[in-house]
């Protein structure tokens, strides 16, 4: 019984998934919002607003499904499940009064239907046992375009939704951002069509833009800078919330202007490529890298204290050593980068302390490992408090 339960909700997140393919809205929207501008020589400029402001005038609390599923943690698993199935619903927040303390989804109860050995003791479970914790949420006066930066960052399709007391409030779906993506794109893209014909910019212009729509950099495909202010601001007011640690790292090419210089800027921006690449290849899941500006990277390092972070950011710099990107103006011979990291530890002594901050910790840092020598990490210790 408990699993044909299991089984009914898993089919359930499936037709979700079908029904709103959420990448399909989001790209397809943006090929047709490109062909429409490029396709015509006149656009009107100064009355057409970008989708991504569109969107962040779009309070996600206009968006969010108010009637929400919950339970406290005492709760056993199979009264969640029956829960879920009655009312169709593919998660269920766990809540101690009306703050939400933990989520759990169909993928939790998938990942038990496959394990035969939990699925067998799945009735005596409790959702405490099992939610996920903390949970990620998100304040009711965000932005559409905020819910959509921390839903692809976090990979989760369920968003919480809390008041200014860390109240439960309502619950924000990936279809649910999906569509109002979909709307908002549309709405412009109809704005434009109706008065394509009455002034002109430069098509350069218009591709300007366009980049400005995206949440990743059109050169090293990972995130923009745009989407980095949401993530990081969104970390820093969890970690204040529930007293979680993160870690910020900058990391900057050495020598890269006498890079360019001797092989040419082209040249330059396929180092840049490579450089993103044995990033990527080297962090975990759950780090986020961002472009933060010309040759220099962020990544981002939620729940992490300082001696992992600096064991991340010492396996990018080992593999981008692998890869021997050759550098000849460079003492070291090969491309290199150096780093700075900076860690929040305990908010709770520091509650005045604001994301900038943290950057600007990095970058000191940054610095001090270049006039070190280059080609290093230096690192803000756990103990020491950052100025607000």
């Amino acid at each position: 019984m408990l699993c044909d339960q299991f089984e009914r909700l898993w089919h359930l997140d499936q037709r979700n998934i079908q029904k709103y393919p959420y990448t399909k809205f989001v790209s397809g929207g943006k090929r047709h919002l490109v062909t429409t501008i490029i396709s015509g020589s006149r656009v009107v400029h100064d009355s057409i607003m970008k989708v991504d402001e569109f969107m962040s005038q779009i309070p996600i609390r206009e968006l969010m499904t108010c009637d929400v599923l919950s339970l406290v943690p005492e709760a056993s698993l199979d009264t969640a499940i029956q829960k879920m199935c009655e009312h169709r619903r593919s998660s269920i927040v766990i809540v101690e009064g009306s703050r939400p303390v933990g989520i759990i989804t169909e993928r939790d109860m998938v990942n038990i239907l496959a394990h035969s050995d939990q699925r067998a003791a799945a009735s005596s479970l409790l959702v405490s046992e099992i939610m996920s914790s903390p949970p990620v949420c998100i304040n009711q006066g965000a932005s559409l375009y905020e819910a959509l930066v921390i839903t692809q960052a976090r990979r989760i399709r369920h968003l919480p939704v809390v008041d200014q007391e860390d109240k439960l409030v309502g619950m924000l779906s990936q279809g649910d951002i999906a569509r109002a993506h979909f709307h908002a794109i549309e709405q412009q893209r109809e704005i434009i069509e109706q008065q394509i014909q009455q002034r002109t910019f430069e098509l350069v212009e218009a591709n300007e833009e366009l980049k400005a729509l995206s949440l990743q950099d059109a050169l090293m495909a990972i995130g923009n800078r745009r989407a980095m202010e949401v993530d990081i601001q969104f970390t820093h007011s969890n970690a204040r919330r529930y007293h979680r640690p993160y870690c910020v790292a900058l990391l900057d090419v050495d020598f890269f202007k006498k890079y360019n210089d001797h092989y040419g800027h082209q040249a330059g921006d396929e180092a840049l490529k490579k450089l993103a690449k044995c990033a990527q290849k080297a962090i975990r899941t759950s780090d986020r890298l961002y472009r933060y500006g010309g040759e220099e990277l962020l990544l981002l390092l939620p729940e992490t204290h300082i001696e992992d972070a600096v064991a991340v950011v010492e396996r990018v710099l080992s593999s981008l050593e692998e890869e021997d990107i050759e550098h000849c103006e460079s003492a070291f011979g090969h491309l290199t980068v150096s780093a700075g990291i900076s860690a929040v530890v305990n908010m709770e002594n520091n509650d005045g302390l604001q994301w900038q901050s943290v950057i600007a910790e990095a970058d000191k840092k940054l610095y001090q490992a270049k006039n070190n020598g280059r080609n290093q990490v230096c690192w803000q210790l756990a103990e020491t408090p950052l100025e607000s």
